[in-house]
Formats: structure tokens, C-alpha cells, sequence
């Protein structure tokens, strides 16, 4: 890189582009026309090409200005990204959201979070529970920092990464005293009440797919729900129901016993769990330090 760029020749052309007039750019910048017209020629010089032309009707970009725009802004947004980030390990360092599905809610995300309380004291965290295709709505927004869990369909993963932290079964589990702990096969689930994932969830089209490659059919005596609460309460107090849900949300159930799986067999439903966040945004040190124990917890065997 031309080391005669500078940041204010950066900001100025795309603030230019952006209002597409000079007046109002040098405005926004707090900078005389003259000044935010002698910042451009500046860095037309430096390039070595004419990035763009005045008309009564505005800016227009020439071919080599549409070019080097989009590496402007991405140079410009990665170098605001950055101080956000530096300023985020101040005694002031703010809050992390953090959007939770039921998979990690109950077993990862605790462990995670309470250290992460202790290492960094100053960061309030926030945790968010909700349906995936909410959660996910509203990290692409800026409403969340990262979520945590089963990665979705390729729609729903649309302008976000993934980084994978650990693999995942959905399991089906019943009272303890349920006459369903005999069943192995699928067809014999029609007997009972069966509490499966909503449309929304991130385990519905695995398990949907395991039942129509064995030939069953949908539930017809079902209730759709996404509430561990909800499924944990009607699933303990009756015999005659069984719950679809990830492993994670009931293992500690299970490792109880108030929960018993049921002995079929669910490896297609293996899916991985791991952190979701924006694509293009340089995450923020909290941010990262929070993966990072994430990555941590599950290596140490924590969950």
C-alpha cells in the first residue's frame, strides 16, 4: 500500500460518494469545500487516476473510482471496527449480547459465561434465548454480538460464519416410568403424545428428514413447542408423552434420570453447534474473548 494514503483521503472520498456532493460531505466531515476538494485531488494524485467527475447533478465515480470505493469503505469500516474494539478493553467496556438456543442454554453457555464474569469483570453480559430464526435476525441487525448454537439451514445462515464447537444429537426421552421406554421403532411413537420441534427450529428439518427416509409419517398426535421449560414439565408429569429435543437441553435430565432416551436410533440426526456471527464485521475483543472461552469449556470437556 501507498503509505501518502491516509485515512482523512479514505473518509473523504467515500463521504463524497456517499452524499454525492462535496458540500455536504465536507459538512459531515466539519471541513470546508476547498479542504474536502484538496483532500480528493490529493489522493487522485497519489493514485495516479481521476476517481471521480462533478456535474450539476451530483459525483459520478469513474470505473477505476467504482474499484477502489469498495476497498476504501472495507479499509475504512475495518479501521472503526478496530478502535470499537480498543476502546471495549476500558474500564468502561460496555456489554456483550450473546443470543442462546435451547441446545447450549443450559449446559455450555452457564459454564461459559460465569468465567467469563470473573476474567472480565468490567463486560456486563447479556444471554437472549429465542427461536433460531429470530436469534439470527437479530445478530444480521446488530442486535446481538455472536449466537450460540446448532447451526441452521443454509437460508437462515445467510450473511453469517460459523464456527463449529462441538457435534450433537437430537434424542427422544420420556418419564422414567413411561411405558415408551420399551419402543424401538419409530412407527410405535404414534401410541403417545409427541412434543416435536415448530418450524422454526434448528433441529426440525434433521428429524424430519430422519422420519421421511424411514418411512414414518408426521405425528398426527403432536404439539409443536421450542420451550425446554414447557417440555421438561409436561414430559416429567406424564407417562404418555415423549419429547424430541437436542441432547443438550435435557443431559443433565438424563444424567439425573428424570429423563430416560429412548433405544432408537437417531445418528442422522448428528448437527454441529457452534458460534454464529456477522460475516463481515471484525468482532470486538469481548466478543472474541468470549469464543475463545467457549472453544476453551468444550475442549476441557465441560459439557
Amino acid at each position: 500500500m501507498d503509505r501518502r494514503i491516509k485515512f482523512r483521503h479514505l473518509d473523504a472520498f467515500s463521504a463524497i460518494v456517499r452524499a454525492n456532493s462535496f458540500k455536504v460531505a465536507a459538512n459531515q466531515l466539519n471541513l470546508t469545500q476547498p479542504a474536502i476538494s484538496k483532500t480528493l485531488r490529493e489522493l487522485e494524485e497519489i493514485l495516479g487516476v481521476v476517481v471521480m467527475t462533478r456535474s450539476r447533478a451530483g459525483v459520478s465515480l469513474t470505473p477505476e473510482g467504482e474499484v477502489f470505493l469498495q476497498f476504501a469503505e472495507q479499509s475504512t469500516a475495518a479501521l472503526r471496527n478496530g478502535l470499537r474494539s480498543i476502546r471495549a478493553t476500558s474500564s468502561s467496556a460496555g456489554q456483550l449480547k450473546v443470543g442462546a438456543l435451547p441446545s447450549v442454554a443450559t449446559s455450555l453457555l452457564p459454564k461459559a459465561a460465569m468465567i467469563f464474569a470473573e476474567q472480565s469483570p468490567d463486560t456486563r453480559v447479556e444471554i437472549h434465548e429465542g427461536p433460531h430464526s429470530d436469534l439470527t435476525a437479530r445478530l444480521r441487525q446488530g442486535g446481538l454480538d455472536m449466537v450460540v448454537g446448532r447451526l441452521g439451514s443454509p437460508d437462515a445462515m445467510i450473511g453469517l460464519s460459523f464456527r463449529q464447537l462441538y457435534a450433537e444429537e437430537v434424542v427422544i426421552v420420556a418419564n422414567p416410568e413411561s411405558p415408551a421406554l420399551g419402543i424401538t421403532d419409530f412407527h410405535n411413537l404414534a401410541a403417545f403424545r409427541v412434543l416435536y420441534p415448530p418450524k422454526e427450529s434448528a433441529i426440525r428439518p434433521l428429524v424430519a428428514r430422519m422420519l421421511i427416509a424411514r418411512s414414518v409419517p408426521l405425528f398426527d398426535n403432536r404439539i409443536e413447542t421450542a420451550s425446554p421449560a414447557f417440555g421438561r414439565a409436561v414430559v416429567t408429569s406424564d407417562p404418555h408423552t415423549v419429547w424430541v429435543i437436542s441432547k443438550g437441553v435435557v443431559a443433565e435430565d438424563i444424567a439425573q434420570g428424570r429423563l430416560v432416551p429412548l433405544r432408537v436410533d437417531m445418528a442422522p440426526t448428528l448437527g454441529a453447534v457452534g458460534i454464529m456471527s456477522r460475516t463481515e464485521e471484525v468482532p470486538s475483543v469481548a466478543t472474541r474473548a468470549f469464543s475463545n472461552l467457549l472453544s476453551e469449556v468444550c475442549a476441557q470437556g465441560r459439557t
